[in-house]
C-alpha cells in the first residue's frame, strides 16, 4: 500500500497517542473527520497499523531492571529459536539481526537476580544458543515515532 504524507501524519499522531479520537486526528492533520476515519480504517485494514497499544512504565509494574541481550546461535532453525526465546518470561522483544550476532533481545525483570536467572539459565542454556552478552540499560529515551513529524507536516502546507 502506498502511504502518502497525510497517512504518515496520521501514523505519527497515533504513534504518540493511540487513544486519539478521529476528530482530534482530523484537526491535527487538517482533513475532515470522514477522511480521517476512512484513512485510519484503511491503515488498519492493510496492516500498516498492526495494533493500538498502551506504552507501559516498566518500573510501575515492578520490572526494575532491563537488559539488552545479544545472542549468537548455532546451526538451528532461526524461526523456531526466535519463537522459543520470545516465549520466555520477561523477554519483551526478539530481533533477528545481520552481522556477527544473530538476535538482540530486550529483557526486563523485577531485579538483577531474576534477570540473571532468565539470561544465564534460560536463554544461555537453550538448545541452539552458542553465547550471550548482556548490557544493562541505565537510561532510556523514546525516539522519533514512525511517520511524519508535526514540524514536517506543518512545513508542507498540505
Amino acid at each position: 500500500m502506498a502511504v502518502d504524507r497525510i497517512d504518515r501524519a496520521i501514523i505519527s499522531e497515533l504513534a504518540l497517542d493511540s487513544r486519539l479520537s478521529i476528530r482530534t486526528i482530523a484537526e491535527r492533520v487538517h482533513i475532515s473527520r470522514t477522511a480521517a476515519h476512512k484513512r485510519v480504517q484503511n491503515l488498519v485494514a492493510t496492516g500498516v497499523i498492526k495494533s493500538f497499544a498502551a506504552q507501559i512504565d516498566r518500573k510501575s509494574i515492578g520490572l526494575n531492571v532491563t537488559a539488552i541481550v545479544i545472542v549468537q546461535a548455532g546451526s538451528v532453525a532461526w524461526p523456531e529459536l526466535a519463537a522459543s526465546l520470545a516465549e520466555l518470561p520477561y523477554v519483551e522483544s526478539v530481533l533477528a539481526v545481520s552481522g556477527d550476532i544473530d538476535f538482540v533481545l530486550t529483557v526486563s525483570a523485577p531485579d538483577h537476580e531474576q534477570l540473571s536467572e532468565v539470561i544465564m539459565r534460560q536463554i544461555h542454556e537453550m538448545p541452539g544458543v552458542l553465547s550471550t552478552r548482556s548490557h544493562v540499560v541505565l537510561d532510556a529515551r523514546d525516539g522519533t515515532a514512525p511517520g511524519l513529524s508535526r514540524d514536517d507536516w506543518h512545513e508542507t502546507g498540505s
